[in-house]
């Protein structure tokens, strides 16, 4: 994983705290993965397409998620009304695993896709254990009584004494419950990646 940070030259926060410390790779090796990486520094020069293919590989790698999943949802955001870029990013951070690490249940959303395949979640009462569901507006989140009691979610509790989540979830410390009030705001949302690049990308 810390080869995809140092591809991207960004730290992409693929390995949740230990991307804070001395041991991130993008502060020790600061320059492309690869034999000849040291001699060609944290980026080297490239074309229109080269930038859109990186940025697209960002936002990709951020929300870990595959190239065909990755290229349905826009191809389902290009079929709404409406901005296309507005879409893609509302698909995106509605997944449940991106809303379990923003919610700061998870120091990654590598470990948020482990804990919901593990069964730790409820929606609306009922156990959803595929990371890449799409949460809608009302959708009521909930920590697992039993999961409640493992050593995971009571260092988490410890942990989101000073996590703020975003304006468009609620978070209760209490009860480790969780409802999303509205959808991702694009416009007042920052991004490490340029959706506008990654619509050219896949409109070219």
């Amino acid at each position: 994983m810390c080869k995809l940070c140092r591809r991207e030259g960004k730290k992409l926060f693929l390995k949740g705290d230990r991307c804070n410390t001395s041991k991130c790779a993008i502060v020790k090796r600061n320059y492309l993965p690869g034999q000849h990486g040291h001699k060609q520094g944290p980026t080297r020069k490239m074309s229109v397409y080269g930038r859109q293919l990186r940025e697209k590989q960002t936002a990709r790698r951020l929300y870990n998620i595959k190239e065909n999943q990755f290229s349905l949802y826009f191809k389902k955001a290009t079929r709404k009304k409406g901005n296309s870029e507005e879409h893609f990013f509302t698909m995106l951070e509605s997944r449940f695993d991106n809303v379990i690490f923003r919610l700061g249940l998870a120091t990654s959303r590598n470990q948020a896709r482990q804990m919901i395949g593990h069964g730790h979640f409820l929606i609306n009462g009922k156990k959803v254990n595929i990371p890449s569901y799409q949460l809608k507006v009302n959708d009521a989140i909930d920590v697992k009584k039993k999961s409640l009691e493992t050593p995971l979610f009571k260092n988490a509790a410890e942990r989101l004494k000073t996590q703020e989540s975003p304006e468009w979830l609620y978070f209760d410390l209490k009860t480790m419950s969780a409802k999303v009030l509205a959808a991702p705001d694009f416009k007042k949302s920052v991004t490490d990646f340029d959706m506008k690049q990654i619509v050219e990308y896949y409109s070219r």
